[in-house]
């Protein structure tokens, strides 16, 4: 079993600067600001990628399986780029928390059935 602090060691770990390809990502990302149509580009990509995601995310949350995480995927990838994306995701994760404790309290609540 991890314990807590084991697990934040590790995420610490997994979030360092100095690792490689966090080296090269911000490496990546310098040239990308450097060069404005390049720039627009990666604005226009990672706007249709994140609202696909997103659309199709909210398309299967009607279904059995993991459209809500779909959707927050889609929030995220539109996040790194458009502050209303961030904006929006936290508004959906307080609201789903809301939900999800509403909905814990109704079952609590309920009779179970054969009883």
């Amino acid at each position: 079993m991890v314990t807590q602090d084991e697990l934040a060691i590790e995420i610490a770990e997994g979030e360092r600067p100095d690792r490689p390809i966090m080296r090269m990502l911000r490496a990546i990302r310098r040239r990308i600001e450097r060069r404005p149509g390049l720039r627009r580009a990666y604005r226009v990509a990672v706007a249709v990628l994140g609202s696909l995601i997103a659309t199709v995310g909210l398309l299967l949350v009607p279904l059995p399986g993991p459209g809500w995480l779909i959707v927050f995927l889609g929030l995220a990838i539109l996040g790194t780029e458009f502050a209303w994306a961030k904006r929006v995701a936290a508004f959906a994760k307080r609201q789903l928390a809301r939900f999800w404790a509403w909905w814990q309290a109704r079952r609590a609540v309920r009779p179970v059935a054969g009883d």
